[in-house]
Parts: C-alpha cells; structure tokens; sequence
C-alpha cells in the first residue's frame, strides 16, 4: 500500500522487484467529474442503457481515468521530490465502477543517466478477476541520499 506519511524515498531505497499497490474503487460520482474535467462524454460511461446497448454489462471507468489512477500510485510513491519523466499505457480490459482495481507496480531496473537517478517500472490496474486491464511502463527520477 502507498502510504502518505512515509519519508521522501531515494534511489538507494529502491530494489528491482520491489513492488507498489493502491486500491481504488471507483465511484459513478468519479466518472462523472473525470467526464466533465477531461471532456470525454461518451455514454458507455454514464448511460447504463447506451453501455448496454454496445454488448457491454454496463457502464465502464475511462481508461484515462484508470492511467491517472496509476500516475496518483506513482506520485504517492515518489513523494514530492522525486518526479514521473515518462508513463504511459494500453488500455486492454474493462473496469466497473463500484468494483474494486488495483492499481500495481514492479521495479524493474534502476540506471543513473545524465546525472539523473531513473528508476524503470512496470506498471498496470487490475480488476478484482485479477486481469491486468491497463498495462504500462513507467520512469521515475528520485533524489539521492547523499
């Protein structure tokens, strides 16, 4: 789980392998909002009927939504003085409001490149089936200790 309260993490807290998890359960009251923030209006997100009507079981999360969710696990694990250069997704499976996802992490190498401290990882959301629903990969840059 990401804590809130933990210490800023530095690059020579990080191991390869080590792992990050935030569960979200998002709500229809969410999607909203992320629709009128984002502009995304399309009805498989609000309109049970519509989202029924495509061959879906009802209405889904953005997947905008859910790459955001996983850049808010990134940036609560970096803390304020690390920061995300690059994450990115493919949206591959669908996600319920009301259902739980788990937002997941894995590190998979760590690298000093032009005086940075980058830090590679595999990232993705899983429904509660355990599907990974948005695979991605992600680098972060994190301080050092000394």
């Amino acid at each position: 789980m990401v804590a809130t309260d933990q210490k800023q993490l530095t690059y020579e807290d990080v191991e390869i392998g080590q792992q990050l998890e935030l569960k979200i359960t998002p709500s229809t009251q969410q999607l909203v909002q992320w629709a009128a923030g984002s502009g995304d209006f399309y009805q498989i997100h609000y309109d049970t009927e519509f989202a029924k009507s495509t061959g879906l079981q009802g209405i889904i999360v953005h997947g905008a939504l859910k790459h955001a969710f996983l850049g808010r696990m990134l940036h609560e694990w970096i803390r304020y003085d690390g920061r995300v250069k690059r994450w990115g997704v493919s949206y591959r499976g669908m996600d319920l409001p009301g259902q739980e996802m788990t937002c997941r992490g894995v590190v998979t190498g760590k690298r000093q490149e032009g005086g940075e401290n980058l830090v590679d990882l595999d990232v993705w959301t899983e429904n509660p089936q355990g599907q990974k629903t948005t695979p991605g990969t992600a680098t972060v840059s994190l301080p050092s200790r000394g």
